[in-house]
């Protein structure tokens, strides 16, 4: 009896469902009929109007800004050295790696033994040849005393002679005391050439001995030099880089120690395409510009710098196009070598030019204009360049209209749209980062903000510290900074 009665109950329920799906199946049915049996005209249609941005167009002189990546480098570096094999013994203070170093500071010292005893040779053979010549020289003398002795005697002789014959001249004497005195005299000549010869000789032994002298003073001097060199110096002043020996190591001949880097002097080489290079270029075929920006951005920070544009490849290698440049940087601190940093060249001005934003203008160099009842019409421009996320163009006869901001498919010509206006401050975007002088006090609070932030990386905590301990410092980063320590405490 139960079972009947439940069944009863649900067949009850469903019955009631499906009548109020028909009820409502009904309701709906005759309302589309009465929608779709209604005249036309009782409820006119409404013209589409879309919201859009837009931006008037402003006339002004712009100098563009070029921007490029390359690799910083120094201008100044040396290759440590040794010239000579041995055992290191001694480095300097300071000489490890990222170690400053002053101008003729000691770097390394190798063992001076060998050089020593080298030299300790040296001078001796340099004494032993001063003892020569001197003996040489004391010999040329007496060879010179011998020749004139020799020359007195055969004068004597000769005027024997002569008296010899005045005497068989007049009968006095004979024959045989004229030769016997000719035999003297020819005797006398042959001692004053032996004597000559003699002197010849000791002249020869004097110059040998000053060929001596000077080959035992360039030895001495040889000797010494590689005793100053088993002690290396440096030659200017700056950081030490690749070190690759320590005390006690041994090292070979022409073996490359380290690497000292002047950090004042560095620069970064960078690339530009062909085109970019030939809009830099004046009449005369060099560069018209050569001022620039470099920048790099570490853990949140942005290191800036002047730069000047010195110099550029003399030839494009091989699988490479546009051209390479160089620029020196002005204010280095901060920056190391092999950093990869952006670089942002001032291009000569251009006059009567507009900046729009990227997506006002199409692929085709056209923008959409409001007119005086704010639909849409057509408008040719000449893209010049490309700044970020806004573009140059030449816009004859649009100064003072708007623009529409942002292309859409549903934008066109003739469309009606509810524009939306915003204020334009093309000269703060196109304006560097500012450089404000800081006071002692907050200068001092900025470091130990920095130094006490122990979430920071060391390299970029190094380079920041550097920007705060020049003179101006970059607008931004002291906004950072002060932000981000509000927002840690």
């Amino acid at each position: 009896m139960r079972f009947f009665t439940r069944a009863l109950t649900g067949l009850f329920l469903l019955s009631l469902t499906v009548g109020l799906l028909a009820v409502a199946g009904g309701t709906l049915r005759n309302a589309l009929e009465e929608r779709a049996n209604r005249e036309p005209g009782q409820q006119p249609g409404q013209e589409q109007v879309y919201a859009a941005n837009v931006v008037t167009v402003r006339l002004e002189a712009v100098s563009p800004e070029l921007t490029s990546f390359g690799e910083i480098g120094a201008r100044r570096s040396l290759a440590i050295r040794t010239p000579a094999a041995g055992r290191v013994i001694e480095l300097g203070e300071g000489v490890e790696e990222g170690g400053h170093v002053a101008q003729g500071q000691l770097l390394f010292t190798i063992d001076p033994t060998d050089a020593q005893v080298a030299l300790s040779l040296a001078e001796a053979d340099l004494a032993d040849a001063e003892a020569e010549l001197l003996d040489a020289e004391a010999a040329a003398e007496i060879a010179a005393d011998d020749v004139a002795a020799v020359r007195q005697q055969a004068d004597l002789r000769n005027r024997a002679l002569e008296r010899q014959r005045d005497l068989v001249e007049r009968g006095v004497s004979t024959d045989a005391a004229v030769e016997e005195a000719e035999l003297n005299a020819s005797s006398a000549a042959q001692q004053v050439l032996s004597a000559r010869t003699s002197q010849r000789s000791a002249e020869a032994r004097v110059a040998q001995a000053r060929t001596a002298l000077s080959r035992a003073e360039i030895a001495v001097s040889e000797a010494e030099r590689t005793l100053e060199e088993t002690r290396i110096t440096a030659d200017f002043a700056g950081t030490i880089s690749d070190l690759a020996v320590t005390e006690g190591g041994l090292v070979s001949s022409n073996e490359q120690l380290a690497t000292l880097i002047d950090p004042d002097r560095l620069e970064i080489g960078f690339r530009i395409s062909t085109p970019d290079y030939v809009r830099l270029m004046n009449d005369e075929g060099t560069l018209a510009t050569d001022q620039a920006t470099v920048s790099l951005e570490v853990g949140g920070y942005t290191l800036t710098s002047p730069a000047t544009i010195t110099r550029e490849a003399a030839a494009v290698a091989e699988g490479e196009t546009g051209r390479r440049l160089f620029a020196q940087l002005e204010q280095p601190r901060g920056f190391r070598p092999g950093d990869f940093a952006r670089i942002r060249v001032t291009e000569p001005e251009l006059q009567d030019v507009a900046r729009l934003p990227a997506a006002a203008v199409d692929a085709s160099d056209t923008v959409l204009v409001l007119n005086d009842e704010d639909r849409l019409e057509l408008a040719q421009v000449e893209r010049l360049r490309a700044q970020g996320d806004s573009v140059l163009v030449r816009a004859e006869g649009l100064e003072g209209r708007e623009v529409v901001a942002e292309r859409s498919p549903l934008l066109g010509v003739g469309i009606r749209v509810r524009p939306l206006r915003q204020a334009q401050d093309t000269e703060e975007a196109a304006v560097a980062d500012e450089m404000i002088d800081l006071t002692p006090e907050r200068r001092a609070a900025l470091i130990a903000m920095v130094e006490g932030n122990a979430r920071m990386p060391i390299a970029a905590k190094e380079r920041v510290l550097a920007a705060l301990n020049e003179p101006q410092v970059p607008a931004s980063m002291i906004e950072r900074l002060e932000n981000g320590g509000a927002r840690d405490g």
